[in-house]
């Protein structure tokens, strides 16, 4: 892995090129910001914004969700992808929501991993995007690929990857690393082809030392 002061160069130079940097999903309420996660897996954010009105306005509560018919839950979430899986972990979400936490969604990491659907990495989004309270670092697949071709990690699995930025980043840059490593995945260093002679950290990611 590459010093860690370095690691901290980087993650300036990334925040500094990417100022506006924040989540993509849109939502108002913990609970929809935990769906809209949930239906973000292998889906892109802006299939999931085109989705989520719909879906919220049937079921804009655990309770109301917790209730729906399950055929009716994967016709309105269809387009998501994998829809009969995300269908059936939103419902017993809900149904654990609505019997475990009365009807709210958990504002602790140990807790939100109890529920259905929701794995470290969603629990991290839930926990910086609804309660501003950033407890790690959600390794995507953006996440996953940056790290291991800056040289944050060599690590293969997300859960590793993530302990290994957590060693490096200090706390107070979690909430800007959750942001700036998916604008920098989504804009510049891209799975194909990525924009290497137009990237801010260049001079120090790992390609380059």
């Amino acid at each position: 892995m590459i010093k860690k002061e370095i690691v901290l160069d980087i993650v300036k130079d990334l925040k500094n090129a990417y100022p506006d940097a924040k989540c993509s999903l849109d939502f108002e309420t913990p609970f929809q910001m935990m769906i809209a996660v949930m239906l973000s897996a292998q889906c892109t954010d802006e299939r999931v914004n085109l989705t989520t009105p719909a879906l919220f306005a049937k079921y804009p509560t655990a309770k109301e969700m917790a209730k729906a018919p399950l055929e009716d839950l994967e016709t309105l979430i269809h387009a998501c992808g994998f829809y009969k899986n995300k269908a059936k972990n939103m419902k017993l979400a809900s149904q654990k929501i609505l019997n475990d936490f009365n009807g709210k969604v958990p504002e602790t990491m140990e807790e939100l991993i109890t529920i259905p659907g929701v794995g470290r990495k969603s629990a991290n989004v839930v926990m910086l995007e609804a309660f501003g309270k950033p407890q790690g670092i959600a390794v995507d697949t953006h996440a996953k690929r940056l790290s291991n071709r800056i040289g944050f990690s060599k690590q293969i699995e997300p859960e590793k990857i993530e302990q290994d930025l957590l060693k490096q980043i200090p706390k107070e840059y979690y909430k800007d690393v959750n942001h700036i490593l998916i604008w920098h995945g989504r804009n510049t260093c891209t799975a194909r082809a990525p924009k290497c002679d137009n990237c801010p950290i260049s001079k120090n990611c790992a390609k380059n030392l």
